[in-house]
């Protein structure tokens, strides 16, 4: 597995294309992917949003980065980096901005590679 993370509006997906010679049909929008296709794609971008999505419909994320390294340990992971600035003030948000961490963070120790994304340049966090 692959993991891209950085700010909002940094250049993640173009990146991710470049570097692993991806085709737009390739990825998938976390915000539509249904929980199964998590394992099925080669690229979801958005995958914040994907955790999002849910936590809203009570999705178990338990067990999720051992499943995803049995069925699909290719997968490229694009995520935003939440954890950053003002706490939010409703429950749910910071529930989900917590769940997006410590998923990401599970999955981050598991990849073979973890980029991070700033200004369209990549920066090699692990490279196993």
């Amino acid at each position: 597995m692959k993991l891209i993370i950085g700010g909002a509006f940094q250049g993640k997906k173009e990146y991710a294309k470049q570097q692993f010679s991806l085709q737009e049909d390739q990825m998938r929008d976390g915000k539509e992917a249904d929980f199964e296709e998590l394992f099925r794609v080669p690229c979801l971008y958005h995958f914040h949003e994907w955790i999002q999505k849910g936590l809203k419909l009570g999705w178990d994320f338990d067990g999720i980065t051992e499943r995803l390294l049995q069925e699909n340990p290719e997968l490229i992971l694009i995520s935003n980096e939440l954890g950053y600035g003002v706490v939010p003030m409703e429950a749910f948000d910071r529930t989900y901005r917590e769940t997006t961490g410590r998923i990401c963070t599970k999955i981050a120790a598991e990849s073979q590679m973890v980029i991070r994304v700033v200004c369209g340049m990549g920066m090699v966090i692990k490279n196993a």
